[in-house]
């Protein structure tokens, strides 16, 4: 009896241990459910959270009431959208303030009164200023070739214009002077800067002027060329025999009014070649004899001087020149010589030859040329006359170089301050 009532207690214990374990493994199962299920609702608000992120919401963020358990990832998410969004901040802010600066150097550019264009390395507009729209005649200039709309004169390059003069390929009554110069980048991609400059109200002033000028000189040689004249007949003694003193005095008067009538040629000769350009009538001739006929036409200025002119020719030289303006050339570099060389010093002439050129030289001993005056002597009205106290138009050594580029030529210049000047011309044979 007492062993049954063990064998059941033991029997009702077993199944007391098995109903225990089986409650408590069902139990288990159910807390391991619990949590999945609060671990994949969590993930679910994560990656909502994330992709609300991802689109742009910077604002939404993670309770981390809701989710004690994950509490530590929670805050790192949420940190992390903080950082996001101060990030966000300060790149809305930069963007801003160089849209701004853009704007204000997009105004500035517009402002200016000459036309700007930033172009690459084969001409296509990158970027252009109000200016350049207006004179282009154009609604669309960016992704086009500037090469399109400008002509480039003298055969220049776009990338080697430096104050060249241009015109438009829509409006041919304008003119530009361009610069064109390399801009210096990080990303070391080609880059440059295109400056257009309108000069056509400047052009038209200078036109007008030169009008007037030549007007007005033509008017001038006329009574020139009759007071002339007429000196001449006093000279020849057509109205009774002169003394020594009045020849002198008449010679002084007429090499004065050579260098008036020269000067107004001078004039006259460089309205010419602006408006329709030099005409040339080449001849063949010895030069020689040529050379030592305008020394002697200027005879009574080297007088005044007391300069000494050596002539050197070497050997029997021909040249094939238009006598008229080569000779206009001559006497001018002559004349400069006597002007700004050292009075009672040596003037230097000589003339060679060689198988392809003929050259003439003329040189000084006197003040020199500076350095920086040595770029800028034949540019149209330059004179260093003012320097030196002198009267002088800035239009013979222009005129003289427009000469001798007409006969395929050229006019060099080398100095040496308080030393020598020498200008040299070469025309090929």
């Amino acid at each position: 009896m007492f062993i049954s009532i063990i064998k059941y207690s033991l029997y009702l214990l077993t199944l007391a241990l098995c109903a225990s374990g089986i409650l408590f493994f069902k139990r288990k199962n159910c807390r391991a459910e619990e949590e999945l299920a609060a671990l994949k609702n969590y993930f679910q608000t994560v990656e909502t959270t994330l992709n609300s992120v991802r689109y742009g919401n910077l604002a939404k963020k993670i309770n981390t009431e809701f989710y004690p358990d994950y509490s530590a990832l929670t805050k790192t998410i949420n940190r992390m959208i903080e950082t996001l969004n101060d990030r966000e901040q300060m790149l809305y802010e930069s963007q801003t303030e160089l849209r701004n600066q853009n704007k204000f150097l997009q105004a500035s550019i517009n402002s200016l009164s000459d036309g700007i264009a930033i172009v690459d390395s084969e001409g296509t507009i990158i970027n252009a200023s109000n200016n350049m729209y207006m004179w282009l005649d154009t609604d669309i200039l960016r992704g086009k070739n500037i090469l399109e709309f400008i002509n480039l004169l003298d055969d220049k390059k776009l990338f080697d214009l430096k104050n060249s003069e241009i015109s438009l390929r829509n409006n041919t009554e304008l003119s530009f002077l361009a610069d064109c110069n390399k801009l210096e980048l990080e990303d070391k991609k080609e880059r440059y800067v295109l400056v257009l400059k309108n000069i056509s109200d400047q052009k038209e002033i200078e036109t007008l002027k030169e009008d007037f000028v030549a007007t007005l000189t033509h008017d001038l040689k006329v009574p020139i060329i009759a007071e002339s004249n007429m000196l001449n007949l006093f000279l020849a003694e057509k109205f009774g025999e002169i003394t020594d003193k009045q020849r002198v005095a008449l010679n002084n008067m007429k090499a004065s009014n050579n260098e008036l009538l020269d000067l107004v040629q001078t004039v006259l000769e460089t309205y010419k070649v602006n408006a329709s350009g030099l005409t040339l009538y080449p001849e063949t001739f010895e030069l020689g004899s040529f050379l030592s006929e305008i020394i002697k036409e200027m005879t009574p200025i080297f007088l005044q001087s007391d300069n000494k002119i050596n002539l050197d020719i070497d050997g029997n030289v021909e040249i094939n020149a238009d006598k008229t303006h080569l000779k206009r050339v001559i006497k001018n570099l002559i004349h400069n010589a006597v002007s700004y060389g050292a009075a009672g010093t040596d003037i230097d002439i000589r003339a060679f030859q060689d198988d392809s050129n003929v050259t003439i030289i003329v040189k000084d001993y006197g003040k020199g040329i500076p350095e920086e005056d040595i770029k800028k002597i034949f540019q149209k009205y330059y004179s260093t006359a003012k320097k030196f106290r002198r009267t002088g138009t800035g239009l013979g050594l222009f005129l003289s170089q427009q000469i001798i580029k007409a006969h395929n030529g050229i006019l060099e210049v080398r100095s040496e301050p308080d030393k020598y000047t020498e200008f040299c011309i070469i025309i090929p044979k």
